[in-house]
């Protein structure tokens, strides 16, 4: 890819999505000490001539240090990498083993962009996780900062799902003011002959909780000298990186002469980067010739060639990008290489902007990953863009017991407890987004298929649910999640669910068992829903309806979940609000020592300590006068930004309650925290 244009699209998206942020977080920071807190970013060391813009701070990853860091409590991840497993796969052309899938995604601008979300639903929430197998934290800029450690929600929702995640070093062309300067901050060796900044950029990541890093020098004007400091310094930071279970990917464009050349390929100008690091993105320039003959030289050199991620720009076209896919994912042989999607978020920023609401994201987002079958089981072969659900097989993480989903997606246009709008205010915040489907949608009928969409409207919890509405002149069964749960003498299914249009007759659909072929159905057992089946219980809460279901007769392990949907009166819309599979039911630990660390006006910095055991986040409500609770907000870290909060109801002090969330959506004890006004 041309390296002006890809700089220009840079500074594009961030002036594209300021407008999309919350006026605190769009503003310069404020004078005082609650101001809000930001993702990280840095230059190796030196500054750029002149002062930095409004609402932009400029620092040196040199000189960083985490015990300095008043904004680490809001951007260190909470969610470890998960484990994940790899089902039969949904269609005979998806393959395991074979090509991988990475993405450059910038979530948002450099700088400005905010730690914990915004109060807005304008948002790249990411959900079709199960095909990633690396993300790329993209993004940088001459004059805010070159170096991008991962907000937290996008990493926490990323590790929720197996991906790990991985910062950006990007050093930019020098005519969009790139300084060659930066790249020698950067490989400057110290006294012993060690490079200072290889050890900074681990101690970033392992204190941020992310990955690794992505290493991509752009930066022209070099020489020999500089190309054999610069794999000095990928070899330092990759030796220093796996000894904290991190992983460092090298960009092509670098060459091992100190020169910047793209080469679309892996050859002797490249390949020296290419051993020194885990894996390398190939520039745009690949050819099917190139393609080949780098996935040979990366056998031969023993990374193996799924270790070079091909390069494919979405950016402008997205899934009407044209490829040449059978030089990289050939349907008749092995694949050549992996796969790097360069700019994804596509299917969010080609919106206009009066139809950018959550549902024509998701649609966009579901044609981009699954096809335009919109159904991963039966791939649409007719189709000139080859999803990646066409060709790689899914993952997934859903392996032990308690296992919650409220099928939140990461934003809402309002915030649900319970079946009620406990805040009416749209937000987005990625790292509240739950372990999701990873076949969307798979239905199996032989009838009309209905339609299945994430769906804004109402929710159980969070800001979404699932819909399914269309004739359903057949019974239909959904999949839903693909699991490895063990079953014991007490495990039940709970579903959450109503229905607003037709009568439906429901099935809980579970299977033990694996399918014989790819491509063909779970062996599913299916389980009614309703009062005719003695050992269900229902109860019912402001219009949902929750069942519990007892595994009963079933053994082994549950290796599928579904619903199974049976109409007795159309047309159908019904809405799935929760799915829990558990044994015991265990009360999560309050959390302790709340407090209020700083305070401007009616913004607040708020900081507790975690509660005992296993959180899956924490709520933040405020208590009125009037005994009524209203929600602020939610976040997994140990810390909470509040902005814009005024006195109400002629309070003298504003009451706030904290609960920690568990796996199973029960909550603690609430914890008070006052703030005089």
């Amino acid at each position: 890819m041309n390296p002006t244009r890809r700089t220009v699209l840079i500074a594009a998206t961030a002036a594209a999505l300021a407008p999309a942020l919350p006026e605190a977080a769009a503003a310069a920071p404020r004078t005082g000490a609650a101001i809000p807190p930001y993702a990280s970013y840095w230059y190796p060391d030196t500054f750029p001539a002149g002062s930095p813009g409004p609402g932009i701070t400029w620092r040196s990853l040199k000189s960083w240090r985490a015990a300095d860091d008043a904004d680490l409590a809001f951007n260190a991840a909470s969610v470890p990498l998960a484990p994940r497993f790899t089902p039969t796969p949904a269609n005979n052309t998806a393959r395991s083993g074979q090509a991988r899938v990475q993405a450059l995604v910038s979530f948002g601008p450099t700088s400005a962009n905010p730690s914990q979300g915004a109060a807005t639903a304008d948002y790249y929430a990411l959900t079709h996780w199960s095909y990633l197998d690396e993300l790329v934290f993209w993004g940088g800029s001459a004059g805010e900062g070159l170096i991008l450690a991962p907000n937290a929600p996008v990493v926490d929702a990323a590790h929720r799902h197996g991906v790990p995640v991985l910062g950006n070093v990007f050093l930019p062309p020098v005519a969009y003011g790139g300084q060659l300067q930066w790249t020698r901050d950067l490989v400057r060796k110290d006294a012993s002959g060690h490079f200072p900044l290889a050890a900074q950029l681990v101690a970033v990541a392992a204190a941020h909780g992310f990955d690794g890093w992505f290493v991509n020098a752009e930066t022209s004007g070099g020489n020999t000298a500089l190309g054999t400091a610069m794999l000095g310094f990928i070899k330092e930071l990759k030796t220093l990186a796996a000894a904290r279970g991190q992983r460092v990917t090298w960009y092509d464009a670098m060459t091992v002469n100190g020169t910047v050349s793209w080469q679309g390929a892996l050859n002797s100008q490249n390949e020296a980067f290419f051993q020194a690091a885990d894996d390398m993105f190939v520039d745009f320039r690949w050819s099917a010739g190139t393609l080949d003959s780098s996935g040979t030289r990366a056998d031969r050199l023993g990374h193996g060639r799924y270790a070079l991620w091909a390069g494919v720009d979405v950016e402008s076209n997205g899934s009407g990008t044209s490829v040449d896919w059978d030089a990289v994912v050939p349907a008749g042989k092995s694949h050549t290489t992996s796969i790097g999607l360069y700019r994804p978020e596509w299917t969010r920023n080609h919106l206009p902007a009066d139809r950018r609401a959550p549902e024509d994201f998701h649609a966009a987002d579901d044609r981009f990953w699954s096809g335009r079958s919109l159904d991963p089981s039966r791939p649409d072969t007719g189709d000139p863009w080859r999803a990646p659900a066409a060709s790689v097989a899914d993952r997934s993480t859903v392996t032990s017991l308690p296992f919650a989903s409220v099928f939140n997606t990461g934003h809402g246009l309002r915030w649900y407890e319970e079946g009620a709008v406990t805040s009416d205010k749209p937000w987005n915040h990625l790292g509240l987004q739950d372990r999701l489907p990873s076949r969307r949608w798979v239905v199996r009928t032989p009838g009309q298929r209905p339609a299945v969409s994430f769906d804004f409207a109402d929710a159980w919890r969070g800001g979404n649910s699932v819909l399914v509405a269309g004739a359903l002149d057949g019974p239909a069964v959904v999949d839903l999640y693909a699991t490895r749960l063990p079953i014991a003498a007490n495990t039940v299914v709970e579903l959450t669910y109503r229905g607003e249009a037709g009568e439906v007759d429901v099935e809980l659909a579970v299977a033990t068992g694996e399918p014989t072929t790819a491509g063909t159905a779970p062996p599913y057992t299916c389980l009614p829903v309703n009062a005719d089946n003695k050992a269900c219980r229902v109860k019912t809460v402001n219009g949902w309806q929750t069942a519990r279901l007892p595994l009963t007769g079933l053994s082994g392990t549950v290796h599928a979940l579904g619903v199974r949907l049976t109409a007795g009166a159309g047309p159908v819309r019904w809405r799935l609000g929760g799915i829990a599979v558990r044994n015991a039911v265990t009360t999560p630990s309050a959390p302790f020592g709340a407090r209020v660390t700083a305070a401007n006006g009616g913004d607040l910095r708020l900081a507790w300590n975690a509660a005992p055991g296993t959180v899956r986040h924490y709520t933040l409500h405020r208590l009125l006068p009037d005994g009524t609770r209203r929600f602020l907000g939610a976040t997994g870290q140990c810390a909470f930004f509040a902005a814009g909060l005024e006195p109400e109801q002629q309070e003298k002090a504003a009451r706030f309650e904290l609960r920690a969330v568990g796996e199973l959506y029960n909550a603690s004890t609430p914890v008070t925290v006052t703030h005089p006004w």
